[in-house]
């Protein structure tokens, strides 16, 4: 458990998982879920310190389907107080809806309408974006040209060459199947999906591991997430991001209000911190996707090649639809294309 105000922290999320938690929070202590990456929270957690010196603040993280999962089951009696940086698409489950209440967090109103709810149930100062690991060593030794979309990797001369996540295990996977059917409709998305399969490799369980893989030169093409490629790129891997020109799908990391929070007003503190400044500085060490206006861009992301203009390049995701059709859209998958 990851402890503001404490003298230690304890990283691994099977550590977090196993902290027992106060069923009833005590002035000054407030219990977060998330699904942030460990040494996320880490950073994030020392900034919060000095600025919320007297917050006791417990964190249990939790990969993005586990930590549904207990939200739901503890739903009858919520364990925690705040949902902070977990997929969007999770979030707009209808009974997770019905746990949280509305909050306009300090800077949630300078925030673009696409990066909080209408209600204000929910705000995201983060997210993530899809992206192609390329390898530019590997295509130039077998003479294969870098592609620049989906389309492109159906071309017959990438066979073998691709790998992807697995949408059922993997949120990175699962939005790139999402925005390719929003974006192409379901008869003709899934007649492309099939077609691309014809040239994946492998499905890999993690989001990230795709553009590992193509780094290392095990395989051409990654597509996975563009804080991969740009760690890639700022590593000094032979690796250049591409940015699919026909839908970048992309997922947002949200936060709200348990409207069974025993500590309300720290609660309210927490989240308005999360949308502050020194927190925005901090998003970039991590994220391709900070929200909040006016954050800084790492040089990191800007000679990796992202755009300053994300909207540019995103593809407008329907997340209400991709939550909704999620079950329906793995299922599909699993039995028509999953190996």
């Amino acid at each position: 458990m990851v402890e503001l105000g404490g003298k230690s922290l304890v990283a691994g999320a099977i550590l977090m998982a196993a902290a027992v938690l106060p069923t009833v929070a005590q002035a000054g202590t407030l219990t977060v879920y998330t699904a942030l990456e460990e040494d996320e929270i880490a950073d994030y957690v020392a900034a919060a310190k000095k600025d919320l010196p007297d917050i006791d603040l417990k964190v249990l993280r939790l990969s993005t389907g586990d930590l549904g999962a207990r939200m739901l089951a503890e739903a009858s009696n919520p364990q925690h107080d705040v949902i902070w940086g977990w997929a969007v698409t999770n979030m707009l489950d209808p009974r997770v809806m019905a746990l949280v209440e509305p909050y306009a967090a300090k800077g949630s109103d300078v925030l673009p309408a696409a990066y909080k709810g209408a209600d204000a149930r929910w705000f995201a100062a983060t997210g993530y974006m899809a992206a192609f690991c390329v390898n530019t060593e590997l295509l130039k030794s077998k003479n294969l040209p870098v592609p620049t979309s989906w389309k492109d990797l159906t071309n017959p001369v990438y066979k073998g060459e691709v790998v992807m996540p697995n949408p059922v295990s993997s949120g990175t996977g699962y939005l790139q199947i999402a925005a390719i059917l929003q974006s192409q409709g379901n008869e003709k998305g899934w007649q492309f999906l099939k077609t691309l399969d014809g040239n994946v490799a492998q499905y890999i369980k993690s989001g990230s591991k795709p553009c590992k893989s193509a780094r290392s030169g095990e395989f051409a093409i990654g597509a996975s997430l563009a804080f991969a490629a740009i760690k890639s790129v700022e590593e000094g891997f032979p690796v250049k991001m591409v940015i699919p020109t026909d839908g970048a799908g992309y997922e947002l990391e949200a936060s709200a209000l348990m409207t069974s929070s025993k500590n309300k007003a720290d609660a309210k503190r927490f989240l308005d911190w999360t949308l502050s400044p020194k927190a925005a500085a901090l998003y970039t060490k991590y994220k391709e996707i900070v929200t909040i206006p006016g954050a800084p861009v790492a040089k990191a992301a800007v000679d990796a090649g992202l755009p300053a203009d994300l909207q540019k390049v995103l593809y407008p995701m329907d997340f209400a639809k991709s939550a909704t059709e999620r079950d329906a859209i793995l299922q599909t998958w699993q039995g028509s294309i999953g190996r």
